[in-house]
Formats: C-alpha cells, sequence, structure tokens
C-alpha cells in the first residue's frame, strides 16, 4: 500500500489577502512626512529645516553649518537656521516619523499565511509501509477584516507624529532664538558692567588718595572701596551668566569642536519704532498652534482605536485553517484514491472575558483624549492673549527706559560735568552721576532683552514650540546703587 497527503489549495487564503487594501505610497518613500513638516515649518518662523539619512547628507550639512558659523558674529536668524539643520535632537524626532510610517505600511500589509508540512510514516512503499505528507496552511481572519480599522489608527498617529516633530521643530527655533537674545544680553551687561567698574576703579584710587592726604575719612574710603569691590563680584558674575548663556546656544545649535569659535554681537538690535496689535489673535492660536492638531488628531486615533476595540468586543482573535489529504493506496496492482478536505476553526471562548473591561478601557481612553484636547484649547486661548499683552507691555517699558530714564540721567550726567569745571561740585558727585547714567542704561538693555523674549514668545503663542516660562539661560544684571548692595 502507498499513502501519498498533498497540501491543501492556497486559494483561500489568498482571498482573505484580496481584502487587503493597496498600501499608500506615502508609507513607502523616502523619508515619509517629512515634506509635509517641512512645508508648515517654513510658513511659521522662515526657516528651512532637514532631515539626513545618509552619511552624504550629513556631511552636506555640515559643510552648511560651518560657512554659517566658524569664526563668524552669527545673527538671531543665524542660530535658528543653525539650530534646525544640526540639532540631533531634532533629528531623532524626525526619525521617529520615519517609524510611524513604517508601522503604518506594516499594518497595511496582510499578515503571511502559516504553512505547515509534515512527514509521517517511514518505510519502503513497496513493502506496504505507511508514509504520508501532510501540509497545512493557518490564516488569521481578523487580521483581514479589521486591517482596515488598523490602518486607519496607524495613520493617524502617522499624521500626529508629523504634526509633533512640527513642534518640535518650532521649539527649537523658539529656544534658539530666546538662548541667542540671553546670550547676547548678557554679553551687553558686561560692556556697561565694564565701563562701571572703570568708573568705580577711579573714584575708588582717587579715595585712596584723598585719605593719605587726609581729605577723605576712613569712612568715604571704604565707602568707595567697597562700592568697588561689590561691582567687580558683579562683573565677574556678568561674564559668567555670558559664558553660560552662549553654552546654551551652542548646544542648542549642536556645535562642537572648532564650530563653537563664533561670535555673537556686544548689543541687541534698537527697539523697533513701534508695534502694531494682533487682530484676531485666539483666532490665529487656535488655527495654527500645532500642539492642539496635535490634540485632534490624538482624539482622532483613541475614537478609530474604540471602534477596532467594539468589533472584536467578543472575539479578539479568530483564525481559519484549511487543507485536504488525498490518500493514494496501491495494493495488489490496484489503485485507488480517496480525498478528505479539513478545515479547522479556533478561537477563544469568552467565558470569563467578555470583553467589557476593554470597552471600559476604550471609553476612557476617549474620554481623556477628549478632556485633554479640551483643555489644550482654553490654555492655547489663555496664552495668546497673556503673550500678546507681555509684549506690548514689554515694550512700553523698554521705550520708557530708553526715552525717559535714560536721556534724564545723560542730562544729570552732563549738567554735573558742567558744575564740576566750574568748580561748583566735586570729583564724588560726578562720579555718581556717571554710575547712575550707566545703571540706567544697564536697566534698558535689560528691558530691551525682555522685549525681544516677549517678541519670541508672542510667535510661540500663534504657531506653536513656546515653553510657558522664561528665558533659556542666564539672568540680567543689575548696576549696585552708589555705595549700596547689588545683584
Amino acid at each position: 500500500m502507498r499513502v501519498s497527503k498533498f497540501p491543501l489549495v492556497f486559494g483561500f487564503p489568498l482571498i482573505l489577502g484580496a481584502c487587503a487594501t493597496a498600501v499608500p505610497g506615502i508609507y513607502t518613500e523616502p523619508k515619509a512626512g517629512f515634506a509635509n513638516i517641512s512645508s508648515q515649518v517654513t510658513p511659521a518662523i522662515g526657516k528651512r529645516t532637514a532631515f539626513a539619512e545618509t552619511q552624504a547628507e550629513n556631511e552636506a550639512l555640515k559643510k552648511q553649518v560651518h560657512a554659517m558659523v566658524h569664526r563668524k558674529t552669527i545673527s538671531a536668524d543665524t542660530a535658528v537656521q543653525v539650530a534646525l539643520l544640526n540639532n540631533k535632537g531634532l533629528q531623532a524626532s524626525y526619525a521617529n516619523v520615519g517609524l510611524s510610517a513604517a508601522e503604518a505600511w506594516q499594518q497595511s500589509t496582510p499578515e503571511n499565511p502559516i504553512v505547515a508540512i509534515g512527514i509521517l510514516g517511514i518505510g519502503a512503499p513497496e513493502l506496504g509501509a505507511y508514509r504520508a505528507i501532510e501540509g497545512l496552511i493557518r490564516s488569521n481572519v481578523l487580521d483581514a477584516t479589521t486591517r482596515k480599522q488598523r490602518t486607519a489608527i496607524a495613520d493617524a498617529n502617522f499624521r500626529q507624529a508629523q504634526l509633533s516633530a512640527v513642534n518640535d521643530t518650532l521649539a527649537l527655533a523658539n529656544q534658539t532664538r530666546k538662548a541667542w537674545v540671553d546670550a547676547v544680553a548678557a554679553f551687553e551687561a558686561v560692556s556697561y558692567l565694564r565701563r562701571a567698574k572703570a568708573t568705580s576703579d577711579a573714584g575708588s584710587e582717587l579715595a585712596m588718595r584723598l585719605g593719605e592726604t587726609g581729605a577723605l575719612n576712613t569712612a568715604g574710603q571704604a565707602r568707595e572701596q567697597a562700592f568697588n569691590a561689590e561691582l567687580a563680584g558683579q562683573l565677574a558674575q556678568a561674564r559668567l551668566n555670558a559664558t553660560r548663556s552662549k553654552e546654551q546656544l551652542t548646544r542648542l545649535m549642536g556645535l562642537w569642536g572648532t564650530e563653537v569659535d563664533y561670535y555673537v554681537p556686544d548689543a541687541l538690535p534698537a527697539l523697533p519704532r513701534s508695534v502694531g496689535r494682533v487682530t484676531d489673535i485666539e483666532a490665529k492660536a487656535l488655527r495654527n498652534r500645532v500642539d492642539l492638531r496635535v490634540a485632534k488628531l490624538g482624539l482622532e486615533a483613541q475614537a478609530k482605536a474604540f471602534g477596532l476595540t467594539d468589533q472584536t468586543r467578543i472575539i479578539s482573535d479568530l483564525e481559519f485553517i484549511a487543507g485536504f489529504e488525498a490518500e493514494r493506496e496501491i495494493e495488489d496492482g490496484e489503485t485507488e484514491t480517496v480525498t478528505t478536505p479539513q478545515v479547522e476553526v479556533e478561537f477563544a471562548i469568552p467565558i470569563y472575558d467578555t470583553g467589557k473591561a476593554r470597552m471600559r478601557k476604550a471609553e476612557l481612553s476617549y474620554l481623556q483624549a477628549a478632556n485633554v484636547l479640551a483643555e489644550r484649547a482654553v490654555n492655547v486661548r489663555s496664552e495668546a492673549r497673556g503673550a500678546e499683552a507681555s509684549y506690548h507691555a514689554a515694550y512700553k517699558i523698554a521705550r520708557h527706559y530708553r526715552d525717559v530714564l535714560v536721556p534724564l540721567r545723560t542730562t544729570v550726567e552732563e549738567e554735573g560735568l558742567l558744575s564740576y569745571n566750574g568748580m561748583i561740585t566735586n570729583t564724588f558727585e560726578l562720579l555718581t552721576d556717571v554710575r547712575e547714567k550707566l545703571g540706567a542704561s544697564l536697566e534698558a538693555a535689560n528691558a530691551k532683552r525682555e522685549f525681544y523674549m516677549a517678541q519670541a514668545d508672542l510667535t510661540a503663542a500663534i504657531y506653536g514650540g513656546g515653553e510657558g516660562g522664561g528665558g533659556a539661560g542666564g539672568e540680567g544684571a543689575t548696576l549696585a546703587a552708589g555705595g549700596g548692595a547689588g545683584h
């Protein structure tokens, strides 16, 4: 007797596979989703970004960065552009978009059928030994019937990853601009304190000489020397703040090696002549804020996940196993063939887990996403209003220092110099006038820094990427009052 079993007909899995949705080309193309990211970043901040996947692309970006920063004085726009091209954390965010595209590609691809082949029986067929070849194919029915829902969820996650990358890009641009403002303001503070220190050195030297002649008592000498010592500490702290602020800017730009040999200006740009109001800022923020759109996509993904959970609430795994066997028996010269079909269905019996717990989790996840979106919308409106109010208030304060306080202190200094030349006032009064004028200039510089910080926050409030906090680095310096303590 000779018996042979042949594999099943492969048509059933192929029929299930025909239900598969065609894989969208966007998932399989190089740098999937990056073009959409770039198209949203450029209109918002006027800068380009890049995603380097190969060594050649990385080398090309390095050359561009080198040309922009090496031994050059960089502007805020240059710093932002360098960060968008060179920051490795941002590159990792872009890679995450590619990962989500690959996941969507995977979900839209039919699950491979499982083939099982076995050989039964050992011996020579002519001796009547039993020999059989058995073949089966296992195919998951739910994989085919739920693929559309799973692909929709993966697509929502893919779009959400793109918007998250856009928000990361805007956040990096905002942080870099504010770090540049901080660094420049810190160096501007150093320049004012250095000039104040030179004036204080002259006063301290004069006090010492007058003390030697007996024209100035010990208290007067100590007062001038204490002020000089306080100013020396403030200058040292300002230099440290400037170093820290520049290092923060360097980190955001992703620079190292000889690329750190760049410079920033010694002073922030002058205040603009005027600033206009932003009309309908809440509506603009609601329309443009990327983090709000991310929350909307999160809600959409939860809605699709809820539908998938509802579809698979009772049966979460269903497999169809099909095949047939053909037995051919040869005995006494006669051949007989017997064909037997094989069909199996495997699924879990919902005795204990009826799917109610999974449905409850899906419901609460959707409710959570809805509340997150609602809270985000409220916060976006508030941040937009607050950013506009801070922007205009900071401008008015900075203009007050520039147009009122500094001119008044300049007038006092000039009149004091005239009195000194006319032998009406003494040297210490003149030095005090000079110090107070430098102190007013330093306060004006700090107010100007706050204005440019508020300007960056206003852009972030409209488009996204804000930090919800203060500047990126160092603290503003304040010139010590004559004879008093400073900070």
